[in-house]
């Protein structure tokens, strides 16, 4: 780990800081403004949604001012949009508060990007650990967000804008790290320099889908049981302060991991550290739907927690065999798209199901794209053996 690994980790901790407080707020936040219950998590949404709209845009400010460039654009939006966040909660303004998320959504859509820039930092023998060790920097946010969250909620007459107003020094903090920051130099571009494969020739790479279904499926599952956990514990009579506990340790449980998931990965092997992930998460939905007591809800979601860490860092190791140099932007871009695309579905779903069908038809919904990760996985070591093994 040099300085420029711990400064990244750094950032990734204060990223999931952002996140983890949009998360346990803006489900609530919605629900309290929004005209019909079932719009509770549009705000939720819209973050994911704008960081879908935003890839192709991120992928080229990465290109064009590399970066640390373009990570401090995005922390200047996480700034402006956490302003426009506590404006809207202040005005009581639903729409406006759906619309500032959106907007937000371009500062994740550069985070996302944290994971890969770790793997730039590293020799090539220790890419696997750099990215697992930068995304342990989640642990930051895994402390810092829940308590952020609960602490700052009636810091204000209106309940959780002072939380919006504390996201605003989150980013400001997160840019003076990032002001530290060395990155490898944009290679001076040629006029007939080799750009790579057409981004549809790498898509078409079966270590491409599994990589990209592994990420989006995951994380899809993941965003669906977890935007809508602080609903359900409210409508099971829990305080903010429990779901605030409950969310603490589920990010734990992501992140946590991270000192050794590089390691697991290097012993044995990518596809199989996936297929545990795909294990966990099954164990998580198998414990939430034998009770709605605290232990259950905490239970479930930090082993919802380290199944995702095991999926991610799997897919974002694994996509590291799917593309060249010169192709990182766009190949990078179209999996965090597929990422931002998936959570949007599941944002949307996780509120209106919650609130309509109830957390136990939640929780059974999630065993299929569970299931759809562990048959790709399968698929992907199947063309591996045979491809050693031909007839």
């Amino acid at each position: 780990m040099n300085k420029n690994l711990w400064l990244l980790a750094a950032a990734q901790g204060l990223f999931l800081t952002n996140n983890v407080v949009f998360i346990a707020i803006n489900g609530l936040v919605g629900l309290s403004l929004a005209p019909l219950g079932w719009m509770a998590t549009l705000p939720v949404m819209g973050y994911v949604v704008g960081g879908a709209l935003s890839t192709p845009l991120v992928a080229r400010t990465q290109s064009a001012f590399g970066r640390q460039g373009s990570f401090q654009i995005g922390l200047l939006v996480a700034l402006g949009s956490a302003l426009l966040c506590w404006w809207a909660a202040m005005d009581k303004n639903f729409w406006l508060l759906v619309a500032a998320t959106v907007v937000a959504g371009y500062y994740s859509a550069n985070g996302q990007l944290y994971r890969f820039a770790a793997a730039e930092l590293a020799a090539p023998d220790y890419r696997e650990k750099a990215v697992s060790l930068v995304l342990a920097g989640g642990l930051i946010g895994a402390v810092a967000g829940p308590n952020l969250a609960s602490r700052t909620r009636n810091l204000l007459e209106v309940p959780f804008a002072g939380a919006y107003l504390a996201l605003a020094v989150v980013a400001l903090l997160s840019m003076a790290v990032m002001a530290f920051m060395k990155f490898p130099p944009l290679p001076p571009k040629k006029a007939n320099a080799d750009t790579g494969r057409p981004l549809s020739e790498i898509m078409r790479q079966p270590v491409f889908i599994v990589a990209a279904a592994g990420a989006a499926l995951g994380y899809g599952v993941m965003n669906l049981l977890m935007a809508a956990t602080p609903l359900a514990m409210q409508v099971c009579g829990f305080e903010f302060d429990d779901a605030a506990l409950v969310l603490e340790w589920h990010v734990i449980g992501m992140f946590a991991p991270g000192f050794f998931t590089g390691h697991l990965i290097k012993r044995f092997g990518v596809l199989t550290i996936m297929g545990v992930g795909v294990l966990l998460n099954a164990a998580c939905i198998a414990i939430a739907l034998t009770g709605v007591d605290l232990h259950q809800f905490l239970i479930a979601l930090f082993l919802l927690g380290v199944g995702w860490n095991f999926l991610f860092t799997g897919s974002t190791t694994l996509s590291l065999q799917a593309y060249r140099p010169e192709e990182k932007d766009r190949a990078q871009a179209a999996i965090n798209f597929f990422v931002f695309a998936t959570m949007a579905v599941t944002s949307f779903a996780s509120g209106a199901l919650v609130t309509t069908q109830g957390w136990a038809l939640l929780n059974l919904g999630s065993l299929v794209p569970v299931a759809l990760t562990g048959v790709a996985l399968g698929w992907l070591a199947w063309l591996r053996r045979a491809a050693h093994n031909p007839a």
